[in-house]
């Protein structure tokens, strides 16, 4: 895992618009240095901007570009502004075979550079992550060790949440760990899988899970204290044991680590919420869909802005944000049971009907007000006083029984 990033090439007919280029190719090293400084292995190795700009503007090929600098990626791009807009777009190029592996293109309004700089490289960088987990995950090898195990497990996670790819991902890391039982990246991302299946709602033993992930977390940062996964992990079991202030606390470190953590972002909204700040909630969730607006758990992310329209009565808004979510990710029961009272509340009793069937066929329960209201008991007061107000009756009409 190794790249160096090309100065950006300023194709505005304004030279002195290679500033914008410049902070581009710097703020980018800057991110892509903080992949894998999560205990997983070795920090992504990047070679410094000072050596990657005595390659501007001169004609050398890839091949010849990671034989010197000893790279196994070369990442390069150009920036265009025209009026109050820019246009940036991005390559990642395999150094040893000269292919294309991933572009994309970005725009924006120059209203706020540091802004748009900042939303550019951070969009660049999580996509990247993606493209680069993705492709040492399909490295033939004969031999796999605890790592490819690691990678494997992460591009499963890219095909989104589903029962499915949480049992595939526990398999490759339980493999990970039987290779090295001391793995600190193992042990994180096995952490986190086993709490994505709890709070996904597809945990076959919620209690047996949580505690399993709450051993693996504190021996992953017992050995490496900084990974973000790991402290990533752990926000989520205390999110799970409704310490809500403490996962805050958590995934406030985590994006001190690495700034363009989208799942962190997620996470954080929902602990405000739970914790009584619900108008922090959808801010938090936008922000991680700009930066990932293709991301493969994006459907998650929106049932999140659903369900907070819903509690604040803005029946519309979460029905157009859940059906959304339903359509990304159909696979999540309790978006179907969001969506349910989302219909009942506005008299769509069949379509209502339709998503409590799907809600309980994906094992969503839903089987009696009471059983809701024991499974809320432990949430915080003003989060019960919501779904008595608001979820409750939506249910209801949707055709949850009493008992």
């Amino acid at each position: 895992m190794s790249i160096v990033v090309l100065p950006f090439t300023n194709l505005s007919n304004d030279p002195e618009q290679q500033y914008f280029a410049d902070g581009i190719t710097e703020d980018l090293t800057t991110d892509l240095s903080r992949i894998g400084g999560d205990g997983t292995g070795d920090r992504m190795f990047v070679i410094s901007r000072n050596t990657a700009v005595t390659y501007r503007n001169k004609t050398v090929d890839t091949k010849q570009i990671g034989r010197e600098l000893g790279v196994r990626y070369v990442m390069e791009g150009s920036v265009q502004r025209s009026g109050s807009r820019v246009r940036v777009t991005a390559q990642l190029i395999d150094a040893e075979t000269d292919a294309h592996l991933w572009a994309e293109r970005f725009e924006g309004d120059t209203a706020d550079l540091f802004a748009l700089q900042s939303e550019i490289t951070g969009r660049i960088a999580v996509a990247l992550s993606g493209a680069l987990i993705a492709t040492e995950a399909g490295q033939p090898t004969a031999n796999p060790d605890a790592q490819d195990y690691i990678f494997r497990a992460r591009a499963v996670g890219s095909k989104g949440f589903s029962r499915d790819n949480f049992a595939e991902q526990i398999g490759l890391l339980d493999h990970a760990l039987a290779l090295d039982a001391q793995s600190a990246g193992a042990q994180s991302y096995l952490a986190l899988t086993l709490m994505n299946r709890v709070n996904g709602g597809a945990a076959d033993s919620r209690e047996a899970d949580i505690a399993r992930a709450e051993g693996l977390v504190g021996q992953a940062l017992a050995a490496s204290p900084r990974s973000e996964v790991a402290h990533y992990a752990k926000g989520q079991v205390l999110r799970a044991q409704g310490r809500y202030a403490e996962a805050i606390a958590e995934y406030e470190r985590v994006l001190a680590l690495n700034r363009n953590s989208t799942s962190a972002l997620f996470a954080l909204g929902i602990a405000k919420l739970f914790a009584g700040s619900i108008e922090e909630t959808i801010p938090l969730e936008e922000q991680a869909i700009r930066l990932s607006p293709h991301d493969p758990n994006i459907g998650v992310w929106y049932a999140q802005i659903g369900r907070v329209h819903l509690l604040q009565s803005r029946n519309e808004e979460a029905i157009a944000w859940l059906e959304k979510a339903r359509s990304a990710s159909p696979a999540i029961p309790y978006i179907h049971a969001w969506l349910a009272a989302a219909y009942g509340l506005g008299g769509e009793t069949e379509r209502a009907a339709a998503e409590l069937a799907e809600a309980r066929r994906l094992g969503g329960g839903l089987r009696s007000i009471a059983r809701i209201r024991a499974g809320n008991s432990s949430m915080p007061p003003r989060y019960r006083e919501l779904v008595e107000a608001i979820l409750i009756p939506g249910y209801r009409k949707a055709g949850v029984p009493e008992e």
